[in-house]
């Protein structure tokens, strides 16, 4: 399965052009001058991003987990440490961080490039961390039907940092426990690991 670098969303594609001319019309309406070198391929620019920082609208999440494999592993699996990188549906600033999964399988595992892939394919959209954090979950317990999921979001948010109260280094953290983690030493567990 391609990774989410390879999508690119193709309803930007399709309406490249009146994105670019709104783009323009945003830059007037902030007092910009457009015909300023330095803004001449901005509209191009912001479009073609656009194309890539939306890709996750071209995927869906539980087919980017693709195949499962059987395997009787009952231990737990954590992905510790997958960048990403997101916009706030509310200002659409973005905003980023990192993402851990634990999850003790009952009898399916996915290849581990895949949590990457599937964290990519949910955050690479309009979001607000909470969704993100819950979706990750929700996915992982419908498709690999494991014995619990547990899932760690942290983000750092420009809305929140660069305007507003203006609080830059501040991290939100958000967790979404499924099954057996609801068991408080095994959460113990999957935490301290992650701060090895």
């Amino acid at each position: 399965m391609a990774g989410m670098k390879d999508y690119v969303n193709t309803a930007v594609s399709r309406n490249r052009e009146q994105i670019e001319f709104h783009v323009k019309e945003i830059l007037k309406l902030v007092g910009e001058d457009v015909e300023r070198e330095g803004l001449l391929e901005t509209p191009a620019r912001v479009t073609r991003m656009y194309e890539e920082i939306f890709a996750g609208y071209e995927a869906d999440p539980r087919e980017v987990l693709g195949v499962t494999f059987d395997e009787q592993h009952e231990e737990l699996v954590i992905v510790k440490d997958i960048v990403y990188y997101s916009q706030c549906e509310h200002h659409m600033a973005p905003f980023f961080g990192k993402a851990h999964i634990g999850y003790i399988p009952s009898g399916k595992i996915a290849g581990l490039s895949k949590l990457a892939r599937l964290v990519e394919s949910i955050t690479r959209r309009l979001q607000v961390q909470e969704r993100i954090t819950t979706q990750i979950a929700d996915i992982m317990q419908e498709v690999l039907k494991p014995q619990g999921v547990m899932v760690v979001v942290e983000g750092e948010h420009l809305c929140m940092c660069a305007r507003g109260v203006k609080k830059p280094g501040s991290k939100t953290v958000t967790s979404a426990v499924r099954g057996v983690f609801s068991d408080s030493a095994l959460r113990s567990e999957f935490l301290s690991l992650l701060k090895q």
